[in-house]
């Protein structure tokens, strides 16, 4: 039996090959996934550019100066050596761009396990989580692919909106959200329409995309980019999520003191982002902060518990569901090469924010 993988050139991130493997004897204790499905995002962009300095590279390991980019999607067991992992079971997690996994499972129990394979425990626990479908909470077998495209950047934007609620949103009274069409900004402005209607949702977004994002209803305002001064200066929390050190500096500058927390997510203008997430030399208003979802997501479930955490973000989950029902046109594409391809057109910025592509190798 042979596996497929999408390697990666690190250091240029527009070279991305197919390669082809034998896959070799099942260790004990270990259980074998064969990748069902996946979805490729900006998310997964992200993970590639920061991927050395974040750990990202080193989930699935690849020959020296490539990588293989983590994705998340569905997968089933179909050998086990493991006692409590049978054949045929299928798990929702981190996998990589491939078409099959080799996992050690520890801390099993009804709702999952965690892959223990020695090389992934330095990185947060939250990745190597998988979750058993049959017990899952979040799982509704009709909308696997819209959990694919949208829930880990959801759960992204759950955690944000849940520290700015326990920051009181840092006395602010309006949250600009950058790249506000990106699948992580719908989250958090889902989630602080549920939970702090009292906060003015703004997006800033390109002038091609302002009819999609105002489309989905998410936000009080959507504003262009170049319009930005348009926006008006009183107390407000901004989350990055572009990485654009141009856009990050005018946003700082049209604010400046009325600017009370400056918040850094993502890098989905990946050729803009300069140095530092941004580039934050220099900037008035208060120094941006680097958000790491999966640290405040260890502190929210040791402050909630697994049931308790994980049913508060199924309420939220089910509904952003509603809110973006039919914003976005789900479009599947067979084969590994199609998320090489997609993967390389994203690097590129040329995927439209309105399409959500799923890939089943």
């Amino acid at each position: 039996m042979t596996q497929a993988q999408v390697h990666v050139r690190k250091a240029e991130l527009t070279h991305a090959v197919l390669a082809h493997s034998p896959l070799g004897e099942l260790a004990d204790g270990a259980v074998r996934l064969k990748v069902e499905s996946f979805s490729v995002t900006a998310n997964n962009i992200t993970y590639a550019v920061v991927g050395d300095g974040f750990g990202y590279w080193n989930f699935f390991p690849a020959p020296e100066g490539l990588g293989i980019v983590p994705m998340w999607g569905h997968a089933q067991v179909i050998e086990s050596k493991c006692p409590d992992i049978a054949v045929g079971e299928r798990v929702y997690g981190y996998l990589p761009m491939a078409t099959h996994l080799d996992a050690v499972p520890g801390k099993v129990h009804p709702g999952g396990f965690s892959d223990m394979t020695d090389y992934r425990q330095p990185m947060s626990p939250v990745y190597n989580n998988y979750t058993r479908l049959s017990a899952d909470p979040e799982h509704d077998p009709a909308r696997e692919n819209e959990r694919m495209i949208y829930g880990p950047l959801f759960k992204t934007g759950f955690i944000i909106d849940y520290f700015m609620r326990s920051e009181e949103w840092f006395g602010a009274g309006q949250v600009v959200m950058t790249s506000a069409s990106s699948k992580t900004a719908m989250g958090l402005a889902s989630c602080a329409k549920q939970a702090s209607p009292g906060i003015k949702r703004i997006g800033l977004t390109s002038a091609g995309n302002l009819d999609f994002v105002r489309s989905t209803g998410l936000y009080d305002e959507v504003v262009a980019y170049d319009d930005l001064g348009s926006i008006a200066a009183e107390p407000t929390v901004s989350v990055d999520f572009a990485g654009n050190a141009k856009l990050l500096a005018s946003i700082h500058h049209h604010f400046g003191h009325a600017l009370k927390y400056s918040c850094l997510v993502g890098a989905t203008h990946i050729e803009e982002r300069g140095s530092g997430f941004g580039g934050t030399a220099s900037l008035p208003g208060p120094k941006p902060a680097l958000f790491f979802a999966p640290d405040h997501f260890v502190a929210f479930f040791k402050e909630h518990g697994a049931n308790e955490g994980g049913q508060m973000a199924a309420a939220a989950w089910r509904g952003f569901l509603k809110s973006v029902e039919g914003a976005v046109d789900i479009v599947p594409q067979k084969g590994l090469d199609a998320a090489r391809t997609t993967f390389l057109e994203m690097v590129g910025g040329s995927v439209d924010p309105a399409k959500g592509i799923v890939i089943e190798p």
